[in-house]
């Protein structure tokens, strides 16, 4: 018994302390190159701040508040968050402009929100009169108020209004009901990331700028007032803020880069730089061109792509649940047992939703251990 008890005493030791040497640090552990990510936010604070367009970033894309704090710091509007308890993390930390940019439907949700509304401005996505109704009534109980934007379906076939009518006759709605402000509409199309084509992406962003003119107009004629249009992404920013339509941009990925968006062309309109890494260990070399990592699916999010070595020389052939596999192009290359290797992940939002913290490096050192508080708040 006295055996098992001092077992169970044991705890899990930290993966690095700041000030740490990076070749300390235990693996697989999530590591952010400061250099690069400070970079990647003021390239795009800028090319927003160059069009007049306000930044709203996507806290989807790293669930982390000290991120998003810096975000601010620079110039950001706020953030966007993709599910209501997203939020709560972002609100502790000191964020008070707080967009969610899906619907919300259902009583505790809905009085989480109301809860939340009441300490900083929020804004949020519908597109039913129905769920627009029940806002309206849980925003009075909690005696707060909040911001909605109408979403409308330019094509990412998911959610949104499909017609101006609809899109009208909501805005009126909104309008009337107590507790609530019209403060636009929201206006996205995704699905671009993998193509890969630089002028597919300008025309996408193009045509989605035609279809918002047209809900604009519509709601003009109806003397209604549109005060914000928000959207866009990463992978179509250059273009984005640059068609006119839209007043805010939700670009997400951009501080990071990950496999996803390494596969896309990217010109020489805009590119950032990979900041987002997952340190792994070789831990077995059972022949001449071929290495055995201990990093996994399990930490590291794999949607589409696969992840990849940051070395050239070296492809990453297998990912497993514990383990990726490592193939040399030249045997003699290949890391040795032992060895650190950058992986950059398949997707950096389903990475970060792996892991407790992201730590923070400058050059070979631990500059900062930063929590990713929002990780799993999925409702």
């Amino acid at each position: 018994m006295e055996e098992i008890n001092r077992l169970e005493a044991i705890a899990v030791p930290v993966a690095a302390r700041v000030g740490d040497l990076v070749a300390s640090i235990d693996t697989p552990g999530l590591i952010l190159d400061l250099d690069a990510f400070e970079e990647n936010l003021r390239k795009m604070q800028a090319l927003a701040e160059r069009h007049g367009v306000a930044l709203r970033p996507h806290a989807k894309a790293h669930k982390c508040p000290d991120i998003a704090l810096r975000q601010i710091a620079l110039g950001a509007q706020g953030i966007c968050c993709e599910k209501v308890s997203e939020a709560i993390p972002f609100l502790a930390a000191g964020v008070r402009d707080i967009h969610i940019g899906t619907e919300v439907v259902g009583a505790g949700k809905l009085a989480l929100l109301a809860r939340m509304a009441g300490k900083a401005r929020f804004t949020v996505c519908a597109d039913h009169p129905r769920a627009v109704e029940a806002l309206s009534a849980a925003m009075a109980e909690h005696r707060a108020s909040i911001g909605v934007f109408i979403e409308v379906d330019i094509g990412q076939k998911r959610c949104g209004v499909q017609s101006h009518d609809e899109a009208v006759a909501l805005a009126r709605l909104i309008l009337r009901l107590p507790n609530l402000e019209f403060s636009g509409i929201q206006a996205r199309h995704g699905g671009l990331k993998l193509a890969a084509s630089l002028r597919r992406r300008e025309k996408s962003s193009l045509k989605a700028a035609r279809l918002i003119r047209r809900y604009l107009r519509a709601l003009e004629q109806a003397d209604i007032e549109c005060p914000r249009v928000t959207g866009g992404a990463t992978e179509s920013a250059v273009f984005d803020v640059a068609n006119g339509a839209y007043t805010e941009i939700q670009a997400g990925a951009y501080a990071f880069m990950d496999a996803d968006y390494a596969r896309i062309d990217w010109g020489e309109a805009l590119s950032f730089r990979h900041s987002l890494f997952l340190l792994a260990t070789v831990t077995s070399v059972p022949e001449a061109d071929r290495a055995v990592l201990d990093a996994g699916v399990k930490s590291m999010g794999a949607a589409s792509s696969p992840a990849f070595a940051e070395n050239p020389g070296w492809r990453c052939v297998a990912v497993t649940g514990e383990h990726s596999v490592l193939r040399a192009r030249n045997p003699r290359a290949l890391p040795p047992l032992g060895a650190q290797i950058r992986l950059v992940p398949g997707q950096c939002g389903l990475t970060f939703n792996l892991h407790d913290a992201v730590i923070a490096v400058r050059g070979q050192h631990v500059e900062a251990i930063w929590p990713i508080s929002a990780r799993g708040l999925s409702r």
